[in-house]
């Protein structure tokens, strides 16, 4: 099924061609088959991992276009990819960042995410054909092997976009540690996944939550009391395992995430405020350094489990986009910045606290603006 109009022949995108170098350029938009489609970019969410993909810590092929957290307008699709899908020309989508094989063993037993075979969107080099594998671009091929969300058009595009972060939250901070009402929730980390994780604790019912972050973190850990936090705490001035024992009266929390950058420390903390039987989540990246005073002992003795965190799956995102459109939390207040395509690196260096004075939560690249 095509658009009415004309169809375009080049896609303005945005290219990754070394460590810290995005390149303006034309790339042809390729011919849809009928198990193909082709996104028209509406926003795309900027997050850590566009950071560590700028910086080359994630060692991806380049030239390739970034941009894992797309959401746009079908503009074009086959007939039977619109019949799986269940879409057509004209609407809006949140697209996953995985494509899986859909067969091998992982697959099979429902951890599509973890797929041996497994793509990710923006990590694909212009080398594998279309080459438009990234949302930093107008446009987007989508592969047969996509899963596309059908998300309310009338939300605002930058806020739309916030079903990423947000389904991190519910995957991370609910799914993951099975998260429910009564629970006590340490939050390491006030970003946009450590906000996105509040509100998912909140709607699952947990009955304390508490986040920590930097001092240079206070705008964020304000937001987070906003959001449904019940205390937070500063880790440069306040000691953390003592003011959590105060928080929960000596037990500890039910459930820990982890999803601070680069910090180790954190890991630590986390063990040492978990109660005994509880549940760590690990889902902050570290660029594979090791963890001094990691003390295995602590968590022998506390029978904790500890769980290793990557991804988002559909149940995550569709509670993410239910909570987006139920327009029942103000989300808005996480967006701060929106970047039009070509300050693509400005958007990626204000996330970094790279601009001073430039503080980000929740930013997009909006091809449009």
């Amino acid at each position: 099924m095509e658009s009415a109009a004309v169809p375009r022949r080049s896609s303005f995108a945005m290219v990754l061609t070394e460590r810290r170098t995005l390149e303006a350029r034309d790339l042809p938009i390729p011919d849809i088959g009928d198990d193909t489609a082709l996104l028209r970019i509406d926003a795309c969410g900027i997050c850590g991992s566009d950071v560590e993909q700028f910086e080359g810590v994630l060692r991806t092929p380049t030239p390739v276009v970034p941009g894992h957290e797309p959401l746009g307008t079908i503009e074009r699709i086959g007939d039977a990819a619109a019949r799986r899908w269940g879409v057509d020309v004209g609407d809006r989508v949140a697209v996953e960042t995985m494509l899986s094989c859909r067969f091998c063993a992982a697959c099979l037993a429902g951890r599509y995410h973890l797929c041996a075979r497994r793509r990710i969107y923006s990590y694909i080099p212009l080398s594998e054909e279309p080459g438009l594998w990234g949302a930093y671009s107008q446009y987007m091929f989508l592969d047969p092997g996509s899963i596309v969300h059908k998300v309310d058009p009338s939300l605002p595009p930058e806020i739309a976009a916030l079903f990423n972060p947000l389904g991190a939250g519910f995957r991370w901070a609910v799914e993951i540690p099975q998260t429910g009402p009564g629970d006590t929730v340490v939050i390491l980390g006030p970003g946009q996944r450590g906000l996105a994780s509040v509100l998912a604790c909140r709607e699952a019912g947990a009955a304390k939550i508490i986040v920590t972050g930097l001092e240079a973190d206070a705008r964020k850990l304000a937001l987070a009391r906003e959001f449904g936090a019940d205390a937070t705490i500063d880790v440069q001035n306040e000691d953390v395992a003592e003011r959590v024992k105060e928080l929960t009266g000596g037990r500890g929390a039910d459930v820990v995430v982890e999803v601070s950058a680069y910090a180790t420390e954190p890991i630590t903390q986390a063990i040492d405020v978990a109660a005994v039987g509880g549940t760590v989540v690990l889902a902050g990246v570290k660029g594979f350094k090791a963890i001094p005073d990691f003390v295995s002992d602590k968590v022998v003795v506390k029978e904790l489990s500890i769980h290793g965190a990557i991804g988002v799956t559909s149940t995550g995102y569709s509670n993410a986009i239910r909570l987006l459109e139920a327009r029942s939390h103000p989300v808005e207040r996480m967006h701060t910045h929106d970047f039009a395509l070509p300050e693509a690196e400005l958007a990626i260096r204000t996330l970094a606290r790279e601009i001073p004075g430039e503080e980000s939560i929740h930013s997009c690249l909006i091809p449009q603006h």
